[in-house]
């Protein structure tokens, strides 16, 4: 089984791209905080890469910015490429496959908790349509 379960502060906002066949990616850290604290009495965090796909991706640039908190599901891979030197080159990242806020209201900038699920097929997603604009009222929302 590779499942991997995250909360943790974005580093800086996600990167979106396109692939050459139209697919969207976003890339982005998560600082996620050690369970325990050091010998000196401080708490360390560890930066995870990952990688969002498709309307996943989309969501995750549109809706999170640097330091805010995010829960995010997904697997762990590993992939190889060759760098412009000719030298193999290792990746370790997370592929989410499921992102929610995490925090208050004005730590996710008024957005509102939703939760999106990567299940690359059309029926995947929340409440959120899938390319449709998100409109609410602050009174609407439980917290």
């Amino acid at each position: 089984m590779n499942k991997i379960m995250l909360i943790g502060r974005l580093t800086k906002d996600p990167e979106l791209r396109y692939t050459q066949s139209g697919s969207a990616v976003a890339s982005f850290t998560l600082a996620v905080n050690r369970r325990f604290a050091n010998q000196n009495g401080e708490r360390e965090a560890d930066f995870i890469n990952c990688v969002a796909w498709q309307k996943s991706a989309e969501f995750v640039a549109n809706y999170f910015k640097k330091g805010q908190q995010m829960a995010l599901e997904g697997r762990l891979q590993v992939r190889s490429y060759d760098g412009n030197d000719g030298q193999r080159r290792w990746v370790t990242e997370v592929v989410a496959e499921q992102i929610e806020f995490v925090g208050s209201k004005n730590d996710n900038a008024g957005s509102g908790r939703q939760d999106y699920q990567n299940n690359n097929n059309a029926s995947a997603g929340s409440s959120l349509g899938l390319g449709e604009e998100i409109v609410f009222d602050d009174n609407d929302l439980p917290f």
